[in-house]
C-alpha cells in the first residue's frame, strides 16, 4: 500500500484510479479502529493489487488532503474510479462488512483463474493454463466463457473427445465467434486423428497384432496428431514385450513422446514411473 503526500497525490489517486480502481483507507494514530481496518484492509488486498490499489491518507500528517475529501470522521474508506468515489463506508467494519464490500467491487476467484489460463494459453505454457481453466471450470461449471477456455487447452493439449464432449454443453446463446472457432479446430483434430494413413495402419496392425514395425509406425502417427496416451500404451507393451535386441527402437520413441509432451503433463509423469519400475 501507498501512503498519499501532496507530492504523490497526482500519480497514486488521480492518473492510478484510470487504471484500476483505487481504494483509499483514510486513518489516524490516535483512532485505532482506523490503523485495524488499514491493515485488515491491506491483509485481504495482498495479491489483488493488479485489480484494485490500496492507498492510505494519514489524516493528522495530511490534513489538508484529508479536507479536500471531506473526511468528518474515522475510520472512512472510500473507492475511486477515474478519480471519482464510487462507493465507500465508514465507522468500524468487522470482517463479514469488509469482505462483502470488497466483493462487490473485486473480480470473482474464477474471473481471476480464468484470466490466468488466458495468459498462460497465450505464453503456450499448457499445463499452467491447465491447472488454472480446472479450478475455474469447478468453481463455475455453467459459464461459456470459461468452458471455451477449457475446450481451447484441451484441443491443444490433444484431448479431442474431452473438448468435443465440453463444447456439446455449450447452448446456442452462447455460440460466438471463439465458439465457430473452436469447433473448426476441432474437425481439424478429429480429421487428423483419422487420418487415412492412421486407419490404414490400424488395419494392418489388427491382421498382423504382433508386427513390431507396424506398431512402431502406428504409434508415431498416434504421436504426430495428438493422441499420445494410445502411442505410449503400444511402445510401452513393445518395451515390455520385446527382447533386447529389438525393443532398443520402441525404447527411444517411447522417450522421444514423453519428450514433446508438456512440462508437468501428468501422462508424461504417469508412463515415466512406469518405463522405472520396468528398468529397475
Amino acid at each position: 500500500m501507498t501512503a498519499i503526500t501532496v507530492e504523490n497525490f497526482q500519480q497514486v489517486v488521480v492518473e492510478q484510479s484510470k487504471q484500476k480502481l483505487v481504494l483509499v483507507s483514510f486513518w489516524a494514530e490516535q483512532v485505532p479502529e482506523s490503523v485495524v481496518l488499514r491493515d485488515k484492509l491491506a491483509a485481504k488486498l495482498s495479491g489483488l493489487e493488479e485489480y484494485m490499489a490500496l492507498v492510505t491518507l494519514d489524516c493528522q500528517s495530511q490534513a489538508q488532503i484529508a479536507q479536500q475529501f471531506g473526511i468528518q470522521g474515522l475510520p472512512t474508506v472510500i473507492l475511486l474510479k477515474d478519480a471519482q468515489p464510487l462507493d465507500g463506508f465508514s465507522g468500524p467494519q468487522d470482517d463479514a462488512n469488509v469482505a462483502a464490500f470488497l466483493d462487490k467491487h473485486l473480480p470473482q476467484p474464477q474471473d481471476i483463474l480464468l484470466g490466468q489460463a488466458r495468459i498462460a494459453l497465450a505464453e503456450n505454457q499448457l499445463i499452467e493454463a491447465q491447472n488454472a481453466i480446472v479450478q475455474a471450470y469447478q468453481l463455475d461449471d455453467k459459464r461459456a466463457d470459461i468452458k471455451l477456455v477449457f475446450s481451447d487447452v484441451l484441443l491443444q493439449l490433444g484431448k479431442t473427445s474431452d473438448a468435443k464432449t465440453l463444447l456439446a454443453t455449450i447452448t446456442m446463446v452462447d455460440q460466438d465467434s471463439d465458439y465457430h472457432a473452436l469447433m473448426a479446430k476441432l474437425e481439424l483434430a478429429e480429421a487428423a486423428e483419422n487420418s487415412p494413413e492412421i486407419q490404414a495402419l490400424e488395419a494392418q496392425l489388427k491382421a498382423a497384432p504382433a508386427d513390431i514395425n507396424i506398431n512402431q509406425q502406428l504409434a508415431a502417427q498416434y504421436s504426430q496428431v495428438n493422441r499420445h496416451e494410445e502411442a505410449l500404451k503400444i511402445l510401452f507393451r513393445l518395451v515390455q514385450a520385446c527382447d533386447e535386441a529389438t525393443k532398443d527402437k520402441s525404447k527411444e520413441l517411447f522417450i522421444d513422446v514423453l519428450k514433446s509432451l508438456p512440462e508437468g503433463d501428468p501422462l508424461a509423469a504417469k508412463f515415466r514411473r512406469k518405463l522405472y519400475t520396468l528398468m529397475y
